[in-house]
């Protein structure tokens, strides 16, 4: 089964879901939502799943979902900026007048 990103609210997190299955979490990227942002905060990967490009896909799924939203974006965790680094196509999600507190 295609590896799936899925918002989970009630835990303030985006979940990867992969496996043979497509039930187990692979990874999350955990946030804060407050008055048309949402502050990503942390990103992880188990490590049995590493090296399978998901946690690209849960950056793509989750700022898709942002964008779909109208979220304003504030890359806090690292895992997250460095990605929007290398996709510009997703800068705009950021404020303008904070990009270069996130190096963007």
């Amino acid at each position: 089964m295609e590896p799936q990103v899925t918002d989970r609210p009630e835990k303030s997190r985006y979940e990867v879901l992969a496996g043979d299955d497509g039930t187990e979490t692979a990874g999350f990227a955990e946030y804060h939502l407050s008055e048309g942002e949402i502050a990503f905060i942390h990103t992880e990967i188990d490590p049995r799943f590493g090296g399978r490009g998901l946690g690209g896909l849960l950056a793509r799924g989750a700022l898709d979902d942002a964008r779909a939203r109208g979220l304003r974006v504030l890359p806090y965790c690292p895992f997250i900026r460095g990605w929007i680094g290398k996709h510009p196509e997703y800068a705009d999600l950021v404020p303008e007048a904070r990009r270069a507190r996130f190096g963007l």
